[in-house]
């Protein structure tokens, strides 16, 4: 075997790892956006990827697959494979599969995504663990010693796209244009296996008519995303003197671009909390997850930080949802919540926690006791703690009650609950915005008893 043609069939390995896992991991992103990122969604789709590419890897070793006809198959699947990115990973398409999902009455997060993997992590990942085994089986035609050579390139192309689509792709290009570059890669190896009319005709649709799905134009026009990274997919949508912005297809923030009124729960904050603050001192808030920077928006005096890890949150804020640059007393930080909270020295007159939007995609991390004792560490003498929950009002679900549990286990005296709008107790999977306020005033933790009641002196 020519030096040539060991290197052509090593690239091949290389990019064939690279554009497994690069495309798993947008997958992974995609669905988020409509399954979120939980430990049970990432293990269903991992599992189903090493599955297929295992018996992909097992069926490449066929007597029935002649060394002749090798080159051929590979082009075949590396085609098969930027048809399959284009269909099961371009946001049209999976907005598609999922609007069919609900429309079926199919609504678990769980079994839309058992489906999605069975119909679309099944030829994919099969193709890639195949790909590898007829790869091995050429390299080792005129020498045997090469299964350490072929591991190794193959593990280097997985872990050089799990930090390059990450941290670089998915970052700077954008998911859509991510995706783009999958199917463009794929083609490359198609056209590097076999070169026929045919194989160009296929390459130039799927080039074509990926570039076009997975443009901005159509991001934007089709379906208003302003910006679809590792992190959010985000779009500001109007109704009449309403600004909705969504991220991630869950409505964050609201704003009434004329009276300057934000979502219901946000206005009960600032008019009860926030426009009402003494101006002896300029107070220090802290706001952990900053939406569309509407607490306080009115607020010029006192000291505001907004921490989220979404970095184009506030330019997408100013320029598409309130409309206006943020007021010189407001900074933002691009952080992790918890991370913040255990390298911040700061003390803050009031701290709202605002990333609890829905009960669908939780944050596991920040709804344990040892995430709100960092809270309760960083809130001043005579401070105040509000958190924005979507829960159950009549306490009818297991989350409702566990959260309220793990909150009274840190927040044990001085707290509230506060419902915002109307509810109805009666109904089943009756949800509301509800309010947790922790007050930071000395509590020696009396009780008054039939024996013992100085309530006259208390009060």
């Amino acid at each position: 075997m020519s030096k040539k043609m060991r290197a052509w069939l090593l690239a091949l390995i290389f990019f064939n790892g690279f554009i497994s896992l690069s495309l798993e991991l947008v997958i992974l992103r995609q669905l988020s956006f409509w399954v979120g990122s939980s430990p049970v969604i990432t293990s269903i789709i991992m599992g189903a990827f090493l599955g297929f590419m295992s018996l992909g890897y097992w069926l490449g070793n066929s007597d029935r697959v002649r060394i002749s006809r090798i080159p051929r198959i590979l082009c075949a699947s590396f085609l098969i494979i930027a048809a399959l990115a284009l269909f099961a990973a371009s946001f049209p398409f999976v907005t598609k599969y999922f609007s069919f999902m609900y429309q079926s009455g199919i609504t678990s997060g769980v079994v839309q995504t058992f489906i999605y993997s069975f119909v679309f992590l099944s030829v994919g990942p099969f193709l890639f663990g195949f790909n590898t085994t007829l790869l091995s089986r050429l390299l080792q035609t005129r020498n045997t010693n090469n299964t350490g050579n072929i591991m190794a390139v193959d593990t280097i192309g997985s872990v050089i796209a799990s930090m390059i689509t990450t941290l670089i792709f998915m970052p700077f290009l954008g998911v859509n244009y991510t995706v783009g570059l999958v199917i463009l890669l794929a083609c490359i190896c198609a056209l590097s296996s076999y070169r026929r009319i045919w194989v160009w005709v296929s390459v130039g649709f799927l080039l074509i008519f990926g570039g076009y799905v997975n443009s901005d134009y159509v991001q934007r026009n089709r379906y208003g995303i302003l910006v679809n990274n590792s992190n959010s997919t985000i779009s500001v949508q109007e109704y009449g003197d309403i600004r909705v912005l969504d991220m991630n297809r869950l409505a964050m923030s609201m704003y009434n671009k004329h009276n300057q009124k934000g979502a219901e729960y946000i206005n009960f904050i600032n008019d009860n909390f926030i426009y009402n603050l003494p101006t002896d001192r300029a107070r220090k808030i802290l706001v952990l997850g900053a939406g569309g920077f509407t607490l306080g928006i009115r607020d010029t005096f006192h000291e505001y930080t907004f921490v989220d890890i979404e970095p184009t949150l506030k330019d997408v804020s100013e320029k598409y949802f309130i409309g206006e640059k943020l007021s010189p007393n407001k900074k933002f930080i691009v952080q992790d919540a918890s991370q913040f909270l255990k390298n911040t020295p700061e003390q803050y007159d009031i701290i709202l926690l605002d990333v609890y939007s829905n009960s669908f995609q939780i944050p596991e991390g920040l709804i344990t006791s040892e995430f709100m004792a960092r809270i309760k560490s960083r809130v001043a003498s005579n401070g105040v703690v509000l958190m924005n929950m979507i829960f159950s009002p009549s306490f009818d679900d297991a989350y409702t009650r566990v959260f309220d549990n793990t909150f009274h286990t840190v927040f044990a005296h001085n707290t509230s609950r506060q419902i915002i709008g109307r509810i109805n107790p009666w109904l089943p999977d009756d949800v509301a915005n509800i309010i947790y306020i922790y007050f930071n005033v000395d509590n020696d933790g009396r009780v008054y008893t039939i024996n013992k009641t100085p309530v006259i002196y208390d009060r």
